[in-house]
């Protein structure tokens, strides 16, 4: 061909590849699909429960978003509302496949102790969700929402449709348990002493 079709967007200008995907330009698409795989893939890891069913959530998070580009507010930062798309379509698939996970140890059973947040600065990112990924997918969800991506008590309950005080109940449970599993897993950073101090501070 002597003439080539000029695209109908610049590839370093969002709004216009935005736009073009509204209108449902395959490599529009594409093109945003590649530069936002990234981020969108690291949402989904977290909130599913392995490698596989992130992917079924990633796809279907994609497909959401160019199916509601046109509720978009382009006056708005688009990384935002792309993080609500992909968080409600992995609360969307979890409440379809109606997982029955549970711990391998009840949470009646885990210490609920004092939470050191500076232990898990001593751990790697991909560690720590390893170990939020062992939670029990109802409260690894709130747990996810409310610490990682920033929803509130309220937000959560209205997204997750459960009243605040489950809300703040599933996160205190979420925290325990993810207590004893960094205990379990990495003891080497506890103080020998650590057990009887926070024993101490609950009694009180």
């Amino acid at each position: 061909m002597l003439f080539r079709k000029k695209n109908p967007f610049l590839e370093d200008d969002l709004a216009s590849v935005l736009k073009a995907c509204g209108k449902g330009n395959a490599q529009a698409q594409r093109l945003l699909f590649q530069q936002f795989f990234g981020y969108v893939k690291s949402i989904c890891l977290r909130y599913s429960s392995s490698p596989e069913e992130s992917e079924d959530v990633l796809n279907e998070a994609f497909l959401k978003v160019f199916q509601n580009l046109s509720k978009y507010d382009d006056k708005q930062p688009f990384k935002p509302w792309l993080r609500t798309v992909v968080v409600n379509t992995a609360i969307s698939h979890y409440r379809k496949l109606n997982k029955k996970q549970r711990d391998t140890v009840a949470l009646e059973d885990a210490p609920v102790a004092r939470f050191d947040d500076n232990i898990l600065e001593n751990i790697t990112a991909d560690e720590i969700l390893e170990l939020v990924q062992r939670l029990r997918p109802d409260y690894r969800n709130v747990f996810l929402m409310y610490a990682v991506d920033g929803y509130g008590h309220r937000e959560i309950s209205e997204i997750l449709v459960i009243n605040e005080a489950t809300v703040r109940s599933h996160y205190a449970r979420a925290r325990a348990r993810l207590q004893h599993l960094v205990k379990q897993y990495y003891p080497d950073l506890f103080p020998t002493d650590w057990e009887m101090k926070s024993y101490k501070q609950n009694e009180n």
